[in-house]
């Protein structure tokens, strides 16, 4: 590649958004509960990929462990980008 083209991304066949966002409202109400800063700790685990950063109460690391991080990502960019154009 000679650094003037864009890569594309493939995305594989993915979690329902449903599913996704159920996820992500679980655990970060696990996070908040347990006095964590949610976004800084499911941003450390998106980028890291160590579950460490996501507490084990209300299952809540089995639970976002069971979601592709890629996936995560494009959930959040997509809220982000939906919400800024409205």
């Amino acid at each position: 590649m000679d650094g003037n083209s864009t890569t594309f991304f493939k995305k594989h066949d993915k979690e329902p958004d449903s599913l996704l966002n159920e996820t992500l409202e679980k655990v970060y109400a696990a996070l908040s509960v347990k006095g964590y800063n949610p976004t800084y700790q499911i941003v450390g685990y998106i980028l890291s990929g160590d579950p460490t950063y996501i507490t084990s109460y209300q299952n809540a690391r089995t639970l976002i462990g069971k979601l592709e991080r890629d996936e995560l990502l494009e959930t959040i960019v997509n809220s982000y980008i939906r919400t800024e154009l409205e």
